[in-house]
């Protein structure tokens, strides 16, 4: 699958008009056929799903402010000493994957919206070890 991201963007343009031509379904007839991408069609649908999803939101809202409101605006900033004590995910996580399916995502479970949040910035569990802990803020 590597590329595959790639030639979906080739396919498709760039920007908001990609997510708008990626939300039309005849892309997922083409993409179970093309051996560069994901073959799996409901994958496929989760995407063009996901699309339409994050379309909508930030039509109505923006898509940066309905995920922010789920850490009041400002990253969390947990102060963990060893991995050990880094969650898979968290209450929050939980409710945040709960809200994003009923928007219309998928394939967006409570462990993978925490590792998003993380990689987004929204959560800081780098351990406080770590000089990337106090360079991020206090």
């Amino acid at each position: 699958m590597k590329g595959g991201s790639r030639r979906i963007r080739r396919g498709t343009g760039g920007g908001a008009a990609r997510l708008r031509r990626v939300c039309d379904r005849s892309i997922a007839d083409t993409g179970v056929g093309d051996p560069g991408i994901v073959r799996h069609r409901g994958k496929i649908e989760a995407t063009i799903a996901g699309a339409r999803a994050y379309l909508d939101i930030e039509e109505r809202e923006g898509f940066s402010d309905f995920c922010w409101e789920f850490v009041d605006g400002a990253p969390i900033r947990n102060r963990f000493a060893t991995q050990a004590e880094v969650p898979a995910e968290t209450p929050l996580s939980r409710r945040f994957s709960k809200a994003l399916k009923a928007r219309g995502f998928r394939f967006c479970g409570p462990t993978i919206v925490y590792a998003w949040m993380e990689a987004t910035g929204m959560v800081n569990d780098h351990l406080v070890t770590c000089p990337r802990h106090a360079g991020l803020g206090e």
